[in-house]
């Protein structure tokens, strides 16, 4: 009898360290599109992007990669009405076709980052994220301004078409 107090005690330890060790890791696991919030008479709009990283930094250095992306591959199609929704590049396969050119443009700290700024950002949002968590991964709302214009400079300079 003894025995199977113990057996019972120990299922009941087990059990309960199992249900405090789960933990909610959803938070980094939804992903969320580029919307537009508006467009400047300067050629930039000004979107809201997303993106996933180890800690904040990479967070939003992924938001802003993301939001540029979305300008050249993807379109806007989220938002208000007065941003230009179509994709820089409306071929099917420029981002494979020009693979090597877009992995330089895209690095850390590459000239992607000429084009894109955190200046219609507010203050509260700064201070106040939206931020989504999981033991491994952070997600970061970010409010930028990306020169669709000047991309569409450099890549008709760089003759990607």
């Amino acid at each position: 009898m003894k025995k199977f107090r113990i057996t019972l005690f120990l299922i009941f330890l087990v059990s309960l360290f199992n249900c405090n060790a789960q933990k909610n890791n959803r938070g980094a696991d939804y992903t969320y599109e580029v919307s537009c919030l508006g467009s400047e008479m300067d050629g930039s709009i000004t979107v809201e992007s997303y993106g996933m990283g180890r800690n904040y930094s990479d967070a939003s250095e992924q938001a802003k990669k993301n939001a540029v992306m979305a300008v050249i591959f993807k379109g806007i199609k989220i938002g208000v009405g007065d941003c230009n929704k179509s994709p820089l590049l409306l071929s099917f396969n420029s981002e494979s076709k020009y693979e090597d050119y877009f992995a330089s443009f895209f690095k850390d700290n590459g000239p992607y980052m000429q084009y894109v700024s955190l200046k219609d950002e507010r203050i509260g949002n700064k201070i106040k994220r939206n931020v989504k968590k999981s033991e491994e991964m952070q997600q970061r709302k970010v409010v930028v301004r990306v020169d669709r214009l000047g991309i569409k400079k450099k890549l008709q300079g760089d003759n990607i078409n």
